[in-house]
């Protein structure tokens, strides 16, 4: 949370009174990327206060919004640097904008320039004009493979602690230590980790629904008829039921983490989802754990 660089006025190159303003957030990969995507030319740019929030997520959460830009043209003289009263906004942070707000209480315009830092060059060299282009969102498979290692990197502690606890309980039989059993606990789990953090998000348009959930869980269902398959079938009717109801509910929540990555679903889509998928994995789950005990014991 300290990944940020201090909110103010920033000059890119040497503008004079006549050069634009950019606006951005001070998350220091947001404000870096613009930066050198403006380099060499002249360029103002203005960065609110956000916490070290990129731009999207701020306007979601009101950070980078109205009450906060006029009071970042106020502290920084904005007015008093530059002839011309327009500020370049980027497209995603509109949420949380409302431009003629800002126009009534500072006497500066908004216009919404590109989504991606990469395209400003050639807004500013297109006389400020916006393509069609300049305003399309992708999610294709590369950029939904790039985000998989953020999840891995937020998952891996509890993940490794869980998949520890497992196996020590898998293990635990009515005679000694069975390590094999522990293991193939742990492949089941880890398969299923894996199944909602990488395999949902790269399969996400060809999987059914709207829903993360219900895709993360078919894709789970999918995983564990796949380690049955692998192992050459199951282990008792209560092993193989506590499987098809636990592993399917590890991929289900994994793939619901994934709803803050992509770029079509809502804060009050996903709040929506969460009250009515959670206490479905939840029972899930400990309806699993109670198939599994009980299939030990037997």
């Amino acid at each position: 949370m300290s990944y940020l660089v201090p909110a103010g006025l920033y000059a890119i190159g040497a503008p004079s009174r006549e050069d634009p303003v950019v606006v951005t957030a001070n998350y220091k990969m947001s404000y870096d990327i613009v930066r050198r995507e403006l380099a060499g030319r002249n360029v103002w740019l203005l960065v609110l206060e956000t916490f070290g929030i990129n731009v999207w997520c701020a306007a979601g959460k009101g950070t980078f919004g109205t009450d906060e830009l006029v009071r970042r043209i106020g502290a920084t003289g904005l007015a008093r640097l530059v002839r011309h009263r327009r500020l370049l906004l980027p497209i995603l942070g509109a949420p949380g904008v409302a431009a003629h707000e800002v126009a009534r209480r500072t006497g500066f315009t908004v216009r919404y320039a590109t989504i991606r830092a990469g395209d400003l060059p050639a807004f500013l060299d297109n006389g400020m004009l916006t393509t069609p282009a300049m305003r399309r969102l992708t999610f294709t498979f590369r950029e939904r493979l790039v985000l998989v290692p953020v999840e891995l990197v937020h998952a891996w502690k509890p993940i490794l602690l869980t998949t520890g606890l497992l196996f020590i309980a898998a293990g635990i039989g009515t005679g000694r230590f069975q390590a094999g059993d522990g293991l193939a606990a742990v492949i089941a789990c880890l398969g299923a980790v894996l199944t909602g953090m990488v395999a949902t998000p790269l399969l996400l348009p060809w999987l059914p629904t709207a829903s993360f959930a219900i895709k993360g869980a078919l894709a789970g269902a999918g995983w564990t008829a796949l380690y049955f398959l692998l192992a050459g079938g199951g282990r008792g009717a209560a092993t193989t039921a506590a499987a098809y109801l636990a592993l399917p509910a590890v991929s289900a929540f994994f793939a619901l983490n994934f709803t803050g990555s992509t770029p079509f679903a809502s804060r009050s889509g996903v709040k929506k989802e969460m009250r009515l998928t959670m206490p479905v994995m939840g029972c899930a789950l400990l309806g699993g754990a109670v198939l599994w005990l009980f299939g030990k014991v037997l």
